[in-house]
C-alpha cells in the first residue's frame, strides 16, 4: 500500500522557449505555465564540480496530481519547477499509481557552494 501525498507546496511550472535575442540568433528563456501543489522528497545529495565552482545536487522525487498526456499542466522531462529563487530541473516523469492519480517528477536542484 502506498502512503498518502501531501500536497502541501506551491510550485511554478516553467517551460523553456526560444526567443529572439535581437541580432539574429536565439536565447532561451523559462515561460510559466501554472502553479501546481506538490510534494518534495529529498532522495539523495551529492557535491560536484560545476564550471570551477563546487556546486551541491539533491535529487528530488516530487509528487503531483496528474494531468492527461499532452495537457499543457502536466510536467514532462526537460521543463523545470520554481519555488521562489530555488529551481527543480525534471528529469524524469512517471505515474504513482495504477488509477493515474497522481505523477512522480524525479528532479534534481543544483546550488553553488
Amino acid at each position: 500500500m502506498m502512503g498518502r501525498v501531501h500536497l502541501n507546496r506551491q510550485l511554478v511550472l516553467e517551460a523553456p522557449e526560444r526567443v529572439a535575442d535581437g541580432a539574429g540568433g536565439f536565447t532561451e528563456a523559462w515561460m510559466g505555465l501554472g502553479t501546481l501543489w506538490a510534494e518534495l522528497v529529498a532522495r539523495t545529495g551529492r557535491e560536484r564540480s560545476g564550471e570551477g565552482v563546487p556546486v551541491s545536487a539533491t535529487g528530488y522525487r516530487i509528487r503531483v496530481r496528474a494531468a492527461p498526456e499532452g495537457a499543457a499542466m502536466r510536467p514532462r522531462p526537460g521543463q523545470r519547477f520554481r519555488e521562489g529563487t530555488r529551481v527543480f530541473r525534471i528529469e524524469a516523469v512517471a505515474e504513482r499509481d495504477a488509477g493515474a492519480k497522481y505523477l512522480v517528477c524525479f528532479a534534481e536542484e543544483e546550488v553553488a557552494l
